[in-house]
This record gives C-alpha cells, structure tokens and sequence, in this order.
C-alpha cells in the first residue's frame, strides 16, 4: 500500500482526493490538513510515501513546501494553474493534476506512483577486484599480461621487480611500491623490503623463512614485518593445548 498525504486549503479539494484515494486499491489515506506547516510536521512524524499537493496555498506554496521537503516524499501537485507545470517538474515532481480533476487522470498519476513504488531495487554487488595486470617486459614494445592467481611472490630489484609465477619470472620496470599497491590487498602482503608474497601459495614457514608449494626457492621474512605477517595469518594458525 501507498501511504498518501492530501494537503490542499480548499475543503472541497480534499473531499474529491479523499474519495478517490478510497476508491484506489494500492492507496491508503493517512491523513488530509489545510496548513502547509502541519504537513511537513506529519512528513516528520510518520512515512508518507506520496503527497497529493496543491500549489496555491495563504502560509507556503506547494512549491516552496517541495523544497522544505527535501525529497522525503514523492509529491503530485495539483493546481488551477498550469504556469507552474515546468518548474514543478523541475523540482522533480511525480505528476502535475489540473483542477478540476477527473478520476481518469488521477488514476494516471497513481499508476505512476505505483510503478515507481513496486519497481524492484536493483541488486547491489560489491565491485570485483581487477583479477590481472599487463606490465611492460624487457622487450620494447611488450606488455604481458599476468594474473593475480599466478603470482607466488615479487622481489624488488632497485627500479624493477622480477615477478615470480612458479614456472616462469617476468621483470618488469616498476617500483615495488606502486606494485603493492595494484595488488589485492587481502591475497598478497609485503614481508620484507624486497619481497611481496601471495599468502594463497604459502607452503610453510621455517624460522624466518617463507616456504612455497611445488617450489625450493624462499622468500626471507622481515623483522620489521613480522608482527603484522603473524595477525594476518592468526585465524588460520592451529595449536596444541599440551597438558
């Protein structure tokens, strides 16, 4: 149901919407009043969902009272006066009703409101994180492109670092810093001055040395940067209660 608001200072205004709100099935009629004021009062107290509003009113106008509102509600306007429809679209009114208004035309304008109320929310999704790289090779003029799967470790070599897939290294001219900073943050950890790991393809950990699977190489662990190593794999670390 559509929680509607009349607000309109003619009686006889208020006596034709409350009669059609009653006749529209997905209406429901939460309260009429003559005062512009008393509306935006009741706005604050209660969910409206649509406003049937008259322009032409002695304390605010329709118009001033939509910019009060500030969006909290979808408003239809309805007026005697049809010099105001551009700028009461202009203030994102849902509808524009000329008096006298006829059940057709309301009925238009709640169908409006209806299909805006009942469209389905679009399904946010977080943004995936970028999955690969392209970094220039030693050969000019050539980009290879490297995914974050493939990655075991990366060593900084003063203005380059070599990238280590396993397989095969890939040296590229880049700062092991900016480098750190493209790669996902929750997959890869810096571990020494020199060296960036995937904790994805860490096999074990021998003393200050970190260990891959299906290969000899190790990549030294920092002191400097042992403590923040030991609280990201804190969760996955098992031990023993010995008695």
């Amino acid at each position: 149901m559509i929680s509607c608001l009349i607000v309109d200072d003619e009686q006889g205004a208020l006596d034709i919407l409350t009669s059609y709100i009653s006749k529209t099935p997905f209406l429901s009629l939460a309260a009429t009043t003559t005062n512009p004021l008393e509306a935006l009062s009741l706005v604050q107290q209660q969910p409206i969902d649509l406003i049937f509003l008259d322009i032409h009113m002695p304390q605010l106008s329709g118009l001033e009272f939509m910019k009060l509102l500030d969006g909290r509600s979808r408003v239809v306007l309805t007026t005697a006066y049809s010099e105001f429809a551009v700028e009461s679209f202009e203030l994102n009114a849902l509808d524009y009703l000329l008096k006298p208004i006829d059940f057709s035309r309301f009925l238009k304008a709640a169908q409006k409101a209806l299909n805006i109320f009942t469209e389905p929310s679009p399904k946010w999704q977080l943004p995936k994180e970028d999955e690969y790289i392209f970094v220039k090779t030693e050969n000019k003029g050539k980009m290879l492109k490297v995914s974050f799967d493939e990655i075991v470790y990366v060593e900084g070599l003063k203005n380059y670092v070599s990238i280590c897939t396993g397989e095969d290294r890939v040296i590229t001219l880049l700062n092991i810093k900016d480098l750190e900073e493209k790669l996902p943050s929750g997959q890869f950890m810096r571990v020494h001055k020199s060296y960036i790991v995937s904790l994805n393809k860490i096999r074990a950990l021998d003393g200050g040395q970190i260990l891959f699977k299906d290969m000899k190489a190790y990549v030294p662990l920092g002191e400097t940067y042992r403590p923040a190593f030991f609280k990201a794999l804190q969760e996955k670390i098992m031990s023993g209660n010995r008695k």
